[in-house]
């Protein structure tokens, strides 16, 4: 690709005319009612999985192709959708993740943890608030709910089994945790997103958004406890918990600790997210190797009689598929909705509603949400409306730190909770590390359901704009 900038009056420079859809507005939001749909039918028939998106996506992406008027444009903006910088790295992070994962679980990482949580005294809800704080304080500090998820959910969701915990409350905890840090953390991207766009300085927006996210923080600490189990109550976790209990644990593993460790210090370091997982990859195979954890064997090797290599490593790389293929699709649907101006029709729709403090507020959480569900991207939604958010919540003399919070703070809710966006499709992919260990697979709408701070935030946000909590600057 050339370095060369075009001239102000060359081709390049002028923004292409917005695709457009035969029926307007409704045919460009065609494909993504088809989607969401099929999401909802998958999720009333039992199956809302990832692969059962893949089929609901590419009937999507046909619809909108037929709707489209512009053929050709709409498969560019398919392929400008996937073909993202940032697109490339998360799938290059679940790839390794999920072999990291595989490597740590083969090697006893999980029976050492549960080791540790019966010396510890950690069962039931002790053990699901403990997960919940873990996952808190290493996504605030990392600023990557997704490294969160990846890192800790293989690790400690299977150790659950043994310490007694509700199985959907433990991933919903480690789901919460990982929102608690995208919310919270001066480093996260939806953080510098809504402070750049409000000209406010990141460190007074995050000391301002304690007020909010405290108190849900908090709740979410309660709720983690009072759901995770203790006194077991369905027969399925009455399974698994007496399944994980009788299972023998040994704490030889947990010297593959230092793995997980030392990625998450590189990441403190501002090391590139790859670079710390391949990283982590090379030391856990490493200390499995030299502690005799696994066998070269067991890493790989040939099956008999399929012709195909097999082991740990082969079977850490599939965790990543689905998700994966599911990520390529969603992408490339919500590339051709970018290449409309719905985001803009939507902004313009609103401007000149606002006619209080509160209404402007309300106007600036409605559209910020309307965002992100359509773009199912937190800092997309943010930019798309930050001018919006910044002008109007100026003519209302709202201060530049609330207008940050509120534009944060509601798009680390929907993406946290709703079965269709990549955190809960992420979350429910990393329960399948529990299957080996008695733990269930979950579905990305039951983690959802029980992601607590995602919930308290909900109800923090519409508080604070009805009763206008927090909208004076302290």
């Amino acid at each position: 690709m050339s370095s060369q900038m075009p001239s102000p009056t060359s081709p390049a420079a002028t923004p292409p005319a917005p695709l457009t859809f035969i029926g307007g507005l409704a045919g460009a939001l065609a494909p993504f009612a088809a989607f969401l749909g099929g999401v909802a039918w998958l999720a009333l028939n039992g199956a809302p999985d990832e692969k059962g998106f893949w089929p609901i996506l590419l009937g999507a992406l046909i619809l909108g192709l037929l709707l489209a008027k512009d053929r050709e444009r709409y498969a560019d903006a398919m392929l400008d959708g996937m073909s993202q910088r940032v697109v490339m790295v998360m799938l290059c992070a679940w790839l390794f993740a999920g072999v990291m994962g595989a490597v740590l679980s083969a090697g006893g990482l999980v029976t050492g943890l549960a080791w540790l949580s019966r010396t510890l005294g950690l069962s039931g809800g002790a053990y699901v608030a403990a997960t919940f704080l873990t996952t808190a304080i290493v996504s605030t500090a990392t600023g990557t709910s997704f490294g969160t998820i990846l890192l800790c959910g293989p690790i400690l969701y299977p150790a659950g089994g043994a310490a007694g915990a509700m199985p959907a409350a433990l991933m919903g905890a480690v789901l919460a945790g990982s929102t608690f840090g995208d919310s919270m953390s001066p480093v996260s991207d939806t953080t510098i997103a809504s402070s750049g766009t409000q000209r406010v300085d990141i460190g007074g927006t995050v000391r301002s958004r304690l007020r909010y996210a405290v108190p849900a923080g908090l709740v979410a600490l309660v709720a983690s406890a009072l759901l995770g189990g203790g006194t077991v109550v369905d027969a399925v976790t009455t399974t698994v918990a007496s399944t994980a209990q009788s299972a023998p644990a040994s704490p030889k593993g947990l010297v593959l600790l230092f793995s997980p460790a030392l990625v998450i210090a590189m990441l403190l370091r501002r090391t590139h997210l790859i670079t710390a997982l391949l990283t982590g990859v090379a030391t856990s195979v490493g200390i499995a190797l030299a502690f005799q954890l696994v066998s070269p064997y067991d890493l790989l090797h040939i099956a008999p009689g399929t012709f195909g290599a097999t082991g740990v490593l082969v079977e850490g790389m599939k965790r990543a598929i689905g998700v994966s293929v599911f990520t390529l699709l969603l992408v490339a649907l919500v590339g051709t909705l970018q290449a409309t101006d719905v985001l803009d029709r939507l902004v313009r729709a609103s401007e000149q509603r606002a006619h209080t403090a509160r209404a402007a507020e309300g106007w600036m959480v409605g559209v910020v949400s309307a965002a992100v569900l359509l773009t199912t991207h937190s800092v997309v939604a943010i930019l798309a409306v930050g001018e919006f958010a910044r002008q109007t919540g100026e003519r209302f003399g709202i201060d530049g730190y609330r207008r940050a919070n509120l534009l944060d703070l509601t798009v680390c809710t929907w993406p946290f909770l709703l079965p269709y966006f990549l955190p809960t499709i992420l979350t429910a992919s990393a329960s399948r590390s529990g299957e080996a260990f008695g733990m269930p697979a979950l579905a990305a709408g039951t983690v959802g359901l029980y992601n607590s701070y995602a919930w308290a935030l909900v109800a923090t946000v519409l508080f604070a704009v009805v009763t206008g909590y927090g909208r004076q600057r302290s």
